[in-house]
């Protein structure tokens, strides 16, 4: 005996992406903006000054990846509660990419999932974090590993915001946008080669195209089943370097860097990859003070983190190859000991 249950329907999550001075917001309800200290230091003034509602609440949670656990989201949902807020309320996040992934997932659990929007503080978080739905926390077995797809209503990326943003935070995000130029356009990794990100109008037009590539990878697999996978280049290494140092020595875009380091020279090593451009990629980070190298102290150690790592299944690791400069390879066949021999070349002597 089968009970059929047709949900079948057509969803629509489009939402759009404004990169420009905040407009002035009023809501209707109730809403609950989620940031940190640090920002709300810089910066709060600065949104109240734009928002106003029929309720407004500030939640504040500890700044750092460190932070992007279970407490922190037991902290914004305990507030939800004590403030009575329902299913037609809504969050903001306002930070970087850790408020804005534990944001994004207390809005999709919170009484099964309510409305909230982005408003992006870092580079890494206008051009990456904020677009794209993928919402989370760390745990002890690694990052990300509990998490939804919840998608925003709206993003706001207002270039103030960099202002106030110390250069290692800065050079972060470009880790992100060379990420995106070198898997999917190559016109735009030339234009990166040849640009210099501290010219404000150049840097709006490089987040315009890091966000438009972004948003179209998005748009084709939402859920990550295939093609949206390839914007995690660099981080199936970077994942695992951020672990080995407990989230305090690098910024995730600096464990990025390092990890694009790593899969090219594996592409190099599959013949995908000329050694040219791989030199070419090192270079463009170079530019931005961001580190290309890592002493890894334990190989076999090093690799058997991979299997932590959400995008591995079952008994293989999944990676995220550079095919040439535009171009993307996601493979789980690669042979252990290609990864390996890759791997000893960042050993300690």
């Amino acid at each position: 005996m089968q009970v059929n249950i047709p949900l079948k329907q057509i969803v629509d999550n489009s939402y759009d992406i404004t990169i420009d001075t905040m407009p002035k917001m009023h809501f209707h309800k109730k809403v609950a903006i989620v940031t940190n200290p640090k920002v709300a230091g810089l910066h709060l003034a600065y949104l109240l000054s734009k928002i106003s509602a029929k309720e407004l609440y500030i939640i504040t949670v500890p700044d750092g990846e460190e932070y992007k656990n279970q407490a922190s989201i037991d902290t914004i949902l305990e507030s939800l509660f004590n403030h009575r807020l329902n299913r037609s309320s809504l969050l903001i996040a306002f930070g970087g990419g850790v408020i804005g992934d534990m944001t994004g997932y207390a809005a999709s659990i919170y009484q099964r999932g309510i409305d909230f929007i982005q408003i992006p503080t870092t580079l890494l978080s206008q051009v990456d974090a904020s677009v794209g739905g993928k919402t989370g926390m760390n745990n002890r077995y690694g990052k990300n590993l509990i998490g939804a797809f919840h998608q925003p209503q709206a993003v706001y990326i207002d270039p103030i915001f960099l202002e106030t943003l110390p250069k290692r935070e800065f050079a972060a995000g470009v880790a992100e946008i060379v990420k995106m130029a070198v898997t999917f356009n190559k016109d735009f990794f030339e234009f990166l080669e040849r640009a210099d990100l501290n010219d404000k109008v150049v840097l709006q037009e490089a987040i315009k195209q890091a966000v438009e590539t972004k948003a179209g990878v998005v748009a084709k697999d939402e859920k990550e089943r295939g093609l949206r996978a390839a914007l995690n280049y660099g981080h199936t290494f970077g994942h695992v370097i951020e672990s080995q140092t407990q989230y305090k020595r690098y910024l995730h875009g600096e464990a990025v860097a390092i990890g694009m380091v790593m899969a090219n020279k594996t592409a190099v090593a599959m013949g995908l990859m000329d050694e040219d451009e791989a030199q070419r990629v090192e270079t463009l980070l170079q530019k931005y003070n961001l580190p290309t190298d890592y002493v890894i102290e334990d190989v076999e150690a090093f690799y058997e983190t991979f299997y932590l790592d959400k995008k591995s299944l079952d008994a293989s690791v999944t990676f995220i190859i550079p095919h040439h400069l535009g171009g993307v390879k996601i493979t789980d066949t690669i042979d252990e000991n290609l990864i390996l021999d890759v791997l000893k070349t960042f050993k300690a002597s």
